[in-house]
C-alpha cells in the first residue's frame, strides 16, 4: 500500500477535478433559490401588516420598501393588491427558474465526478500487479466500482450539496426570524444542536454495520459472478441445487444485515421526525401566544410560521445526511484500498533491449504468497535463442509459475548472478543438482531468489509493456472476448486485414472449422468465448498470439484441448513458420514435447532431467516412465 490518499476527503477532492466550475454553479443556484423561497413570506407579512392592517409600528426592510414604490407606492397597492400577488408569483417562479438550474449544473457535476472515479479506478485497476488480482475476488472488485461508486456519487451530488443548501437555509431563515422575534427564534433553533449531537452519535454507531453489509455484498457478487462465469462446469456436475442453497445462504446473511440496518435507520428517521415536530408545535404554539399578547404582528406570526416550516426540512434532512456519510465512509474506504494499492512500476532506468536471445533462468525459487512450500525450488536452465525448448511436469510442479516468472506477472526480488547452463545433453540425479541447480541442499534459504535474463539483461530492468509484447502467451484455459471472431483474432492489430486473420487461423487449424459457421469470421463469439469447444477457443488464441508475431512464444498446455492429429498439424505450420522464433511448449503430452530441441523434466519444483527427448528416453528416468505409460495409452 502506498498511502497516496491519506484521508478520505484527499480521495474525494482528486476526483473532483474537472467538475468543480458546475458544482459551484449548482451552489450558485442553491443560493438564489434559498433566497426567493424565504423572501416570500417576508412579502406576504408586508402584505398583511402594511396594506391590510397597517400596522404602523412595523419598519419595511429597504429591499421590500424599494419594491413596493416602484410599483406605485404603498396607497396604489393597496388599491391593486394583485401586483404584490405577482410579487409573490415572481418568486415562485423564480424560485422554479433556479431549482432547474441547480438540478441541471449539479447532475452535470455528478456525472463528470462519477465518470472520472470510473474512469481512474478502472485504469488504476489493471494496473495492479497480478498477484492483487488473485488475492481480490472479482465480484467484490466490480461490486466497489459499481455499488460504492453509486454511493460516493450520491452523497456528493446531493448530500454535501444539501449539507450545503442547509447550512445556508438556516442562516438566512434565521436572520430573517430574528428580525421578527429574538425570543421565538431561540425556542426553534434549540432543536439544532439537539438533533446534531444526536446524529453523531447515531454516525458512529452505524458506520460498521454498513461496513459489514457492503463487505457481505463483495461476497455475495463473488458468488453470483463465479456461477455465471463457470455456468457450463455447474451445469456439468449437476451442482445447480448446491450453488442454489451457497447462494441462498450468502443472500440470507445480506439480507439481515440490511434488515438489521434499516430496523436502527428507521427508528433514528422517526426519532429525528418527531425532535422536528416537537420543535414545529412549540414554535406554532408559542407564536400564537405572543400573537395574541401583540408581542408580534399577525403579518409577523404567518412569516415566522412559514420560515419555521421551511426550516424544518433542513432541521430533519441534518440528521439524514450524518446518517448517509456513515454509509459513504465505508464506500470511500473500500475505493482507497484499491487506489491506496501499488501498481506495477518499471525500474528507473528500464531498458528495450533485443528480445531474440538467449533466455536463462538462475538459481530461481520462487514461494506464492499463501504458500508454505516453494513451487520453484534453485532452478537453473538455459533456452537457446530460435530453438524449441519443452517443459514436463506433473500438476503442481510449477510449469506454469515458470512462464508468469517470466513475462513478470510475479516479480523476483533483486539479485545478483550468472549462470552458464549446458544445453543439449541430457543432466539427471547428482549433475542435475550440479548443473541445474535443482538440488533441494539450499531450497529453504532461497525464497523467492535468483534471477530470469534475457541477452544477459535482467527482466527486471526490461519494461514490462516491451517484454509483454515480446512475449506471446497462450494459456490452457484462454479468455475471448465478446466480439466476432474476426475481432478476437486480431485483438492484437486492430489494423490487420482479412488476409493475415485468416493465415493466423490457417497456422492455427481453425480456418476450416471457422468457414463451416454461418457466418464465417464474422461469428459472434458469446462471452468469455462461451459459443466455442475447448479446442476451438485454443486455437484461436494461438492464432491471437501469432498475429503479434512476437520473438518468443510459450505455449501453456495451450494444445490439451485438441486431439493428437490437430496438435500434430499446428505443431508442424508452427515449425515452419516460426523459424528462428525461440517457442516453449509446456505440456504433460509428451507427443507435443518430443520433437522438441530440449526439454525440461519438472518434478515437484525441482529440475529432474534437462537433454533431447532421445537422451531422456535413453535415460530411463522420469521422462521415460511418463512416455511409456503415454505410449501404452495408459
Amino acid at each position: 500500500m502506498n498511502n497516496k490518499y491519506k484521508t478520505k476527503s484527499q480521495m474525494v477532492l482528486y476526483f473532483l477535478k474537472g467538475s468543480v466550475i458546475f458544482f459551484v454553479i449548482s451552489m450558485i443556484c442553491s443560493v438564489l433559490v434559498t433566497f426567493f423561497e424565504l423572501v416570500s413570506p417576508k412579502f406576504v407579512q408586508y402584505t398583511v401588516d402594511f396594506l391590510l392592517v397597517d400596522a404602523a409600528d412595523s419598519s419595511v426592510p429597504s429591499y421590500i420598501d424599494h419594491v413596493i414604490n416602484m410599483l406605485g407606492g404603498r396607497d396604489y397597492l393597496r388599491v391593486h393588491l394583485y401586483l404584490m400577488a405577482l410579487v409573490v408569483a415572481g418568486c415562485a417562479i423564480a424560485t422554479a427558474l433556479f431549482r432547474y438550474l441547480f438540478k441541471l449544473f449539479n447532475s452535470i457535476a455528478a456525472e463528470k465526478f462519477t465518470r472520472r472515479m470510473r474512469d481512474t479506478l478502472f485504469e488504476h485497476i489493471i494496473r495492479l500487479p497480478f498477484a492483487w488480482h488473485s488475492e481480490n475476488h472479482t465480484g467484490d472488485i466490480i461490486q466497489r466500482c459499481t455499488s460504492d461508486v453509486d454511493t460516493i456519487k450520491n452523497f456528493v451530488s446531493e448530500q454535501m450539496i444539501n449539507l450545503f443548501r442547509i447550512t445556508v437555509r438556516i442562516a438566512v431563515a434565521m436572520y430573517f426570524m430574528l428580525g421578527i422575534s429574538g425570543y421565538l427564534t431561540i425556542f426553534s433553533a434549540v432543536f439544532i444542536p439537539i438533533i446534531v449531537l444526536y446524529s453523531c452519535l447515531f454516525h458512529r454507531r452505524i458506520s460498521k454495520g454498513f461496513e459489514k453489509a457492503d463487505s457481505e455484498e463483495g461476497r455475495l457478487s463473488a458468488t453470483a459472478q463465479e456461477n455465471l462465469t463457470g455456468v457450463r462446469v455447474v451445469r456439468a456436475f449437476g451442482r445447480e441445487a448446491y450453488e442454489k442453497e451457497r447462494f441462498e445462504t450468502q443472500n440470507y446473511h445480506y439480507t439481515n444485515l440490511w434488515i438489521d440496518l434499516i430496523r436502527t435507520l428507521s427508528a433514528f428517521w422517526a426519532s429525528n421526525d418527531l425532535i422536528s415536530g416537537l420543535q414545529v408545535m412549540l414554535v406554532t404554539i408559542i407564536g400564537a401566544v405572543l400573537c395574541v399578547q401583540n408581542s408580534i404582528t399577525v403579518g409577523e406570526y404567518i412569516a415566522f410560521v412559514s420560515l419555521n416550516a421551511m426550516l424544518t426540512w433542513p432541521v430533519r434532512a441534518l440528521g439524514r445526511i450524518i446518517s448517509e456519510m456513515s454509509k459513504a465512509g465505508v464506500s470511500i474506504d473500500r475505493l482507497r484500498y484499491i487506489m491506496n494499492s501499488e501498481e506495477e512500476k518499471d525500474s528507473e532506468n528500464a531498458v528495450e533491449p533485443p528480445m531474440n536471445r538467449d533466455i536463462v533462468f538462475d538459481n530461481v525459487s520462487y514461494k506464492y504468497g499463501n504458500g508454505t512450500e516453494d513451487v520453484l525450488s534453485n532452478v537453473s536452465f538455459r533456452i537457446k535463442a530460435g530453438t524449441t525448448f519443452g517443459v514436463l511436469g506433473g500438476t503442481g510442479s510449477g510449469k506454469s509459475t515458470l512462464m508468469y516468472l517470466m513475462d513478470k506477472l510475479y516479480d523476483l526480488p533483486a539479485s545478483k548472478g550468472d549462470a552458464d547452463i549446458a544445453v543439449g545433453h541430457v543432466v539427471t540425479g547428482d549433475a542435475a543438482k550440479a548443473e541445474c541447480h535443482g538440488g533441494v541442499g539450499d531450497a529453504e534459504t532461497a525464497e523467492n531468489s535468483g534471477r530470469i535474463t534475457i541477452g544477459d539483461v535482467d527482466i527486471k530492468d526490461i519494461r514490462r509493456s516491451y517484454l509483454r509484447r515480446n512475449i506471446g502467451l497462450v494459456l490452457q484455459e484462454p479468455f475471448l472476448f465478446s466480439g466476432t471472431l474476426s475481432e478476437n483474432i486480431a485483438i492484437t492489430q486492430s489494423d490487420a486485414s482479412f488476409k493475415e486473420v485468416r493465415d493466423a487461423a490457417k497456422i492455427a487449424d481453425l480456418d476450416e472449422a471457422i468457414r463451416n459457421f454461418n457466418k464465417g469470421y464474422e461469428t459472434y463469439v458469446g462471452e468469455r468465448g462461451v459459443t466455442l469447444s475447448g479446442g476451438q477457443k485454443q486455437r484461436t488464441a494461438i492464432a491471437q498470439m501469432l498475429m503479434g508475431k512476437p520473438p518468443i512464444m510459450i505455449f501453456d498446455d495451450s494444445l490439451s484441448a485438441v486431439d493428437t492429429r490437430t496438435d500434430a498439424r499446428i505443431r508442424k505450420a508452427l515449425s515452419e513458420t516460426t523459424v528462428g522464433t525461440t517457442v516453449i511448449l509446456i505440456s504433460h503430452r509428451i507427443t507435443t514435447l518430443m520433437h522438441a530441441d530440449t526439454i525440461l523434466v519438472l518434478d515437484k519444483g525441482k529440475v529432474a532431467e534437462i537433454g533431447s527427448h532421445d537422451e531422456l528416453v535413453a535415460n530411463n528416468g522420469i521422462y521415460k516412465r511418463i512416455y511409456d505409460i503415454q505410449k501404452q495409452g495408459i
